[in-house]
């Protein structure tokens, strides 16, 4: 093969001293003070010429300078850095939340997260724990659960939600949990099956405020407010917004001309 891995020992500052190479003026006294060690490095080389193939049995025949010769193919210092495999042990911003494996740059893995103890090396050990921790949220108890981070965004959705109930007036209807969850489809684009919803026991057949309950993994259980109201069309929907908004206009600017009008100056 005309392809080798070798690697080269990269001769520190003292050693060039030694052997006779010369150095910048005003080095000789900092010397000493660099690293004594050799630092190797991987470099994948070539031949300039190709060794011919010997016969069976017999050593390939090198030539005594030409088959010395070698091209660099490849520094492997020069390659850029892979990523680092960790599994969080938190909610972080814009990476993912606790149990999620995730790929970083190394100087974010070594210098924030792992330092923080908001990850950890994704080892065969810890992806066991996290894996037996997953478990427990689907079979344990609710005391030995623990939310996970699409948990804990929902709650913090439903936290700051209103649910909004459109219902026609020229039929007779009563509120159910199959019509409340086909609202929170179309209304707040959220999937919530009837078993994790609750609605008050008394029927409600009329327009109102009322109240629901939706329980998020059988953790957490939020309380959120929802308004039952006439039902409209919504192009009729966006001709009252159009309204809505030329009506603010316009009195935005009779308040702009109002302002910009002097009062009379007293003669």
């Amino acid at each position: 093969s005309c392809v080798a891995v070798a690697r080269l020992p990269r001769r520190p500052a003292a050693a060039m001293w030694r052997s006779g190479l010369r150095l910048v003026p005003g080095l000789r006294a900092g010397v000493r003070g660099l690293r004594g060690s050799e630092s190797l490095g991987t470099v994948i080389v070539e031949r300039c010429w190709q060794v011919p193939l010997p016969k069976e049995g017999k050593p390939a025949r090198l030539h005594p300078r030409r088959h010395r010769v070698y091209r660099l193919v490849e520094d492997t210092k020069q390659r850029p850095q892979e990523d680092q495999q960790l599994i969080l042990t938190q909610t972080v911003p814009k990476l993912g939340g606790r149990g999620d494996t995730v790929f970083v740059k190394k100087s974010l893995g070594r210098n924030q997260l792992i330092p923080r103890g908001q990850a950890v090396y994704a080892s065969p050990e810890n992806k066991a724990v996290f894996e037996e921790e997953r478990r427990l949220l689907r079979e344990g108890k609710p005391e030995e659960r623990r939310q996970t981070r699409t948990g804990e965004m929902t709650v913090e959705f439903l936290k700051n939600s209103k649910l909004v109930v459109r219902m026609k007036n020229n039929v007779k209807w009563e509120l159910t949990k199959e019509l409340v969850c086909r609202h929170f489809l179309k209304e707040l684009q959220l999937f919530v099956p009837p078993q994790a919803l609750k609605i008050p026991e008394e029927p409600i057949r009329t327009w109102g405020d009322h109240w629901c309950e939706v329980s998020v993994n059988g953790i957490e259980t939020v309380r959120m407010p929802m308004s039952v109201v006439n039902f409209e069309r919504p192009k009729t929907l966006r001709y009252k917004e159009w309204l809505r908004r030329q009506r603010e206009a316009g009195e935005k600017a009779a308040e702009q001309d109002g302002a910009g009008e002097e009062p009379p100056r007293a003669s």
